[in-house]
């Protein structure tokens, strides 16, 4: 019974945290400490050890540790137990309510506590204050409940490292208490060290432009130069005959999918460089487990190789991300320990009102697992910040990455109701076409929003900024720059979904069961209110529009400016493949090569998603119509929602588009069930799929007429000669992770650890899943190579068009002077 006492009031404790954390516990002192001391001897005492002396069974054999391994590494207890132990128990002991924390300490501690308050000095109320204070806590509630269970019922229940999380936590807490020596208090120095973090000593201002920056722009003419060598070599061309102007500029986006993302990402990008292909990019984006990604290829252990990329997952997936003993021994021995704890230091201690959660320990564990090469011995401090991948773009030898996290935007009417006594229906419209994801892009250069058209240098995440500057800090130096595992964490927190996309994955399984057609319909029928909430705080993290009211684009969300910190997670939430930075003006992209490795990606639709972002933006060139065929889609609901790319700002376009989905809805239902048994069936064998392997559409450049343009055709050998056309616009290149009859024994829609949700890789199941990804690359890559030397010949021809524009309006200037053909006549050395 004792044991369900203590593990009560974590479910409790979910409900509290969401309610944004607003009590506060005391700090423990050096009674608790005693207390601590007290129940490690009690333990000691039962089992017959002298005072002091550890029991024996926190620590065991080699052979006991194989055999209760094999029993719990990959069953219930070797997932459940690792989440719910490290996130809830972590989350949950270090914010707690003070009613739920009194409860939690018992009886035995509450009149010590008491005393204790009585004589204490008022503490600070700082964000660190209450992290370590609390942590305390943790120690010595788990030292109580674990002393309270006997050998044989730890043995019965839980896994044998259990026995040792009290030692783990205390030591733990040790490293974190600032004292001197400590881990805490060496991050907190260093982090005020301007050798170490040399970006503490300049300041930092927001950059409001619809500009690229300045260094993204020397980038791009020095790739210039080295994706025309790469482009002749691919394209088997004389490297003099290639004029620089006639490069087309290439973009790779990666799907999320966590880590089966990352690693058929890995495999699809290894069959483009060994075909040539990945050199001639520019620029590549990704979301979730395809920024993971983009982190490793651009780290010091891999070396810019993607063989090296495979054979570091190969070293560090077998073990789940949220395996106790080795995430603890990770955060508590050198040379780890440090820098995956550094971030979580500087965010609480320098400032006092920073928060903390799920999505920070979740990114301390993928840090502890990607970012650590293996033996650890060659991890590098470099490696952890996102500005230093710099070194590996600045002379253009390697593409741009683009890193992809979005922000909730959920306007508040209930809010304004209070506050004017009733909301008139303008203002609900308004609120409504306000509810959307803002995206928020980072590169090694900078932090920028285009919603906002303002950013800041990358280096100077994490620092509170107001009325356009950060905030002077008190003690002459900044904080340094936001550290890759909290990012990391940020980029994959799928987690954080709204309930409506929690409700989105299981309603075929709900309308599947009999009788459930009335629940369905009760709980679809909120879907509006369910997308706006987030059981799980996404991350929080400085605001750099704080203050800038009336100086930022007028898509700026008018509450943006109030908030001292924003929310941002997997920007897979929006849409799964990040299309949307490839979009921006000045970056001006020819070619965009998808490569989709989403869950469900017919029934998804990723591409649809971001036809309709173009559509809204007015973007011209986009292909109109891009994406897998919709299901039972009829042609009439295909011109009302084209209608919707014709319309005068974004929020006519949401509306015109709600209507004519409304209109489709109206008409002949498609169960859900049978949709997506469907795309699995379509997913697992490509010769029954709407799409191939490869599909290319492209788009047109001229500006928009009031009669809405035809779907773009996908481009096969009948129709290519689109691609050269004077007026074309950007092709969309689109690969789908499907099945491949070439590899046996790998199924994305079928194999069981292909799921997003999967932390555990085994060597042979990586070399699959990078062999299905090379063989569905082989299947399309002449049709790319294809592609792109049409619109190389296109950018050629118009070139050369201008050109000769050019040299006709001077031989008329000359014919109309009547010194045409005269040698020596009319220059300035006559």
């Amino acid at each position: 019974m004792r044991l369900y006492q203590g593990l009560q009031p974590c479910r409790v404790r979910h409900r509290v945290w969401l309610s944004r954390r607003s009590c506060h516990s005391a700090p423990i002192t050096t009674w608790t400490a005693k207390l601590r001391n007290a129940s490690v001897t009690r333990v000691g005492q039962s089992r017959g050890l002298d005072k002091g002396q550890l029991p024996r069974t926190f620590f065991t054999t080699g052979r006991n540790r194989q055999q209760r391994d094999g029993k719990t590494g990959n069953g219930p207890f070797g997932i459940v137990v690792p989440v719910l132990g490290l996130g809830s128990l972590l989350i949950y002991s270090l914010y707690p309510g003070e009613e739920l924390h009194r409860a939690r300490l018992g009886r035995e501690t509450e009149e010590g506590l008491q005393s204790v308050k009585q004589d204490e000095p008022p503490v600070d109320s700082t964000a660190w204050t209450a992290f370590t204070s609390k942590f305390k806590d943790l120690s010595t509630i788990t030292d109580i409940e674990w002393a309270s269970l006997s050998d044989r019922m730890v043995d019965m229940i839980l896994p044998d490292w259990s026995k040792g999380l009290p030692v783990y936590l205390n030591k733990l807490q040790r490293e974190l208490s600032m004292s001197p020596g400590s881990i805490a208090d060496e991050i907190w120095n260093e982090a005020h060290d301007p050798f170490i973090n040399p970006e503490i000593r300049y300041k930092a201002k927001v950059r409001v432009s619809d500009e690229l920056c300045d260094e993204e722009k020397e980038f791009l003419a020095r790739r210039k130069r080295v994706a025309t060598m790469a482009l002749a070599r691919y394209l088997g061309l004389d490297e003099r005959d290639v004029h620089p102007d006639d490069v087309p500029t290439i973009a790779m986006c990666g799907s999320g999918g966590g880590l089966r993302a990352l690693v058929a990402g890995t495999g699809s990008m290894l069959a483009t460089q060994e075909d040539g292909l990945f050199d001639c990019v520019t620029y590549t984006s990704g979301v979730s487990g395809s920024c993971w990604l983009q982190a490793l290829y651009h780290s010091s252990f891999t070396g810019r190789r993607l063989e090296r990329v495979i054979d570091h997952i190969k070293a560090r997936l077998g073990v789940h991300i949220a395996y106790p003993p080795a995430a603890f021994a990770s955060v508590l021995s050198a040379p780890t320990n440090k820098l995956l704890l550094s971030g979580m230091v500087e965010k609480l201690k320098g400032d006092p009102n920073a928060d903390i959660g799920l999505v920070d320990v979740y990114g301390i564990l993928l840090a502890a697992r990607l970012l650590v090469p293996k033996g650890e011995l060659a991890i590098n401090d470099r490696d952890f910040k996102m500005s230093n991948q710099r070194e590996y773009i600045k002379y253009g030898q390697n593409p741009l990455p683009i890193y992809t996290a979005v922000r909730h935007e959920i306007p508040d009417i209930e809010g304004v109701t209070a506050a004017e006594g009733h909301a008139s229906e303008k203002a609900k419209e308004v609120a409504k076409q306000e509810a959307w994801f803002q995206w928020f892009e980072m590169t090694p250069y900078e932090f920028f929003c285009e919603e906002f058209n303002a950013g800041i240098p990358t280096w100077a995440m994490g620092r509170n900024f107001e009325n356009g500057v950060d905030v002077p800090p008190e003690n002459g130096f900044h904080l340094p720059e936001l550290r890759m595992p909290l990012l990391m964490g940020i980029f994959g927190s799928a987690f954080c979904a709204t309930l409506s996309h929690y409700y989105r994955e299981i309603r075929p399984i709900v309308k599947s069961l009999a009788g459930f057609g009335t629940v369905d319909e009760m709980v679809h029928g909120h879907n509006e209110d369910l997308s706006k909430v987030h059981p799980i705080d996404p991350a929080q993290i400085p605001n750099f529009a704080y203050g800038m009211e009336d100086q930022l684009r007028f898509t700026t969300p008018t509450a943006i400016a109030k908030s001292p910190h924003i929310q941002l997670m997997d920007a897979g939430m929006s849409n799964n493949l990040p299309i949307y930075p490839l979009l921006r003006p000045g970056r001006d992209v020819d070619v965009i090569i998808a490569f989709d490795a989403s869950a469900d990606i017919k029934t998804d639709n990723w591409l649809s998603v971001a036809d309709g972002y173009a559509r809204q933006r007015g973007i011209k060139g986009w292909p109109v119509g891009v994406g897998w065929p919709k299901a039972g889609e009829k042609p009439e609901q295909a011109e009302q929602e084209l209608a919707a790319a014709q319309a005068d700002s974004a929020a006519d376009a949401d509306a015109r588009l709600r209507k004519a989905q409304q209109a489709h809805e109206a008409g002949e239902a498609i169960d859900p069930a049978d949709q997506k048994k469907k795309a699995i069936h379509n997913q697992s064998h490509p010769e029954d799929s709407d799409l191939g392997y490869c599909t290319i559409w492209v788009g047109k450049s001229q500006e928009r007429s009031s009669e809405p343009p035809p779907p773009s055709k996908a481009v096969d050998e009948s129709n290519k000669w689109q691609l050269v056309e004077p007026d074309a616009g950007l092709a969309v290149v689109y690969l789908p992770f499907m099945a491949n009859p070439k590899v046996e024994g790998v199924d994305p829609a079928k194999s069981d650890y292909m799921s997003t949700w999967n932390f555990i890789y085994t060597p042979e199941q990586i070399d699959k899943v990078v062999e299905l990804a090379r063989a569905n690359y082989d299947e399309g890559k002449e049709q790319i190579r294809g592609c792109i030397r049409a619109v190389y010949e296109r950018r050629k021809r118009i070139r050369e068009e201008r050109e000769d524009a050019v040299k006709q309006e001077k031989r008329s200037r000359l014919r109309r002077l009547g010194i045409e053909g005269k040698l020596g006549e009319g220059d300035h050395f006559s």
